[in-house]
């Protein structure tokens, strides 16, 4: 045991000493050129299809329109050239639908080419949010997180990586919704592997990697890949997340009342139903108005700790007071529920916390257990055990007094060398013999 923490211990100082390089190394570099003002998505007219044929005659997947940008960070331009790409993919409802990935490549590589797929946590209900706006220069509050993110990338960069960064959520900001982010993070492949201006062979291998919302990108996308896209399936060598939303009405019971994740109950209510177009009126009282007002545009960044104790029965009204009187929502999160899509055809590692009390989310609510503070264990370990007797290979990891947050830096930790190890053909491990139980997988019904 003692080994195990040295070894976690030197992993934490290596991503610790990454950031601090990252921070000096940007101080030195400054700015590539003045900072050049962008108009944000709603805006910009590359963000818009505006060709002659039906969108849907289109095959998802397919480049409509590339530009190349400056990387920026908060607004600033590094020597880092960007291909952005507009591309066909799909909505949660099966419609065709435009998004916009960023593809950085690295300044020297050496070998073959490789590709990570990294997956945003930017969680938001406003489109300007968005990875591609932040690194084409645009500034807004929930932009921070894409541009922290860069503490990630730039690393993946120096590694001789191309890094493939989609805007997972779509132009709608469509909250909490695995498929669609799945499928818009398979086809920002598929545009990424058909754009002549970035140049990757066929045979190049991708590694899927995101935390928290980002792990649901990478997720639902490993898991539809065979049978969504095929194609960017027989590239993909494995899938590395952590902060897992395995079962997502758990979570809204379990952030019932948090003192600091409550607020997010509220942002997936509203991204579920604008997926599924949910008419939430019927539903809302008059302060659950107020509050859909309030966040229907709002970043996870301005949720966080401003709610403390909200509850579900706060918000609505008399006989909607759980999510299971609902029969559109309860039909929704039956949807979302993972590894309903398909089985992952690579390997995965999986990193979750437990300690979610440090985060003001009590664990002991029957049914559900403790969590990160927002991610429920138990449904994350039903999931891997899943997967496992589908003949899954999965690496899954649990830190028991760690809160969303700190899981972070362990999933970064083991994240990095796992993909290293993927990329140099190495055999994956696994220890599905050794995952306890967990909760009920099984779709919820309506009451």
């Amino acid at each position: 045991m003692s080994e195990m923490r040295d070894e976690m211990s030197r992993r934490l100082a290596a991503v610790r000493g990454r950031l601090a390089m990252l921070v000096v190394s940007l101080a030195f570099l400054g700015p590539a050129t003045s900072a050049e003002a962008r108009l944000p998505p709603s805006e910009d007219p590359f963000y818009q299809y505006d060709g002659s044929m039906p969108l849907e005659d289109i095959l998802p997947g397919t480049v409509l329109k590339s530009r190349l940008v400056p990387y920026h960070i908060v607004g600033f331009p590094l020597p880092i050239k960007v291909t952005q790409l507009l591309y066909r993919s799909t909505g949660q409802l099966g419609q065709a639908t435009v998004n916009v990935t960023s593809v950085a490549q690295p300044a020297f590589n050496f070998g073959p080419k490789r590709v990570v797929s990294y997956q945003s946590a930017y969680d938001s209900l406003n489109p300007a949010d968005e990875p591609s706006y932040a690194i084409s220069g645009g500034l807004t509050l929930g932009g921070l997180i894409p541009n922290i993110e860069a503490v990630l990338i730039i690393p993946l960069l120096s590694k001789g990586y191309t890094v493939v960064v989609p805007d997972i959520q779509g132009q709608r900001a469509n909250l909490v919704v695995g498929q669609e982010y799945g499928m818009n993070t398979l086809d920002s492949l598929r545009a990424a592997f058909a754009s002549p201006a970035i140049g990757l062979p066929s045979d190049t291998k991708v590694a899927l990697i995101g935390y928290s919302g980002g792990a649901i990108a990478a997720e639902w996308a490993a898991e539809l890949a065979p049978g969504y896209a095929p194609d960017m399936d027989k590239r993909i060598i494995g899938t590395s997340i952590g902060g897992v939303f395995a079962h997502p009405v758990n979570n809204l019971h379990y952030v019932d009342g948090s003192q600091q994740w409550s607020g997010v109950m509220v942002m997936a209510f509203i991204g579920l139903a604008r997926a599924y177009e949910i008419d939430l009126a019927p539903y809302l009282n008059d302060y659950g108005k107020t509050l859909y007002e309030r966040i229907h545009e709002a970043s996870i960044l301005s949720v966080l700790n401003q709610y403390p104790g909200l509850t579900w029965a706060s918000i609505t009204k008399p006989g909607y007071q759980a999510p299971e009187q609902i029969p559109e929502l309860v039909e929704a999160l039956n949807d979302t529920i993972m590894g309903t899509g398909g089985t992952p055809s690579a390997p995965l590692q999986i990193r979750q916390g437990a300690g979610g009390e440090s985060e003001g989310t009590p664990g002991n609510k029957s049914g559900i257990g403790p969590g990160d503070g927002i991610m429920v264990a138990g449904d994350v370990r039903s999931l891997v055990r899943e997967y496992c007797s589908r003949g899954a290979k999965v690496q899954y990891g649990q830190s028991e007094s760690l809160g969303h947050t700190l899981t972070a830096l362990v999933w970064i930790a083991e994240m990095l060398p796992w993909a290293g190890e993927r990329f140099a053909g190495h055999a994956a491990s696994q220890n599905c013999s050794l995952i306890p139980p967990g909760n009920p997988r099984d779709p919820i019904p309506s009451l």
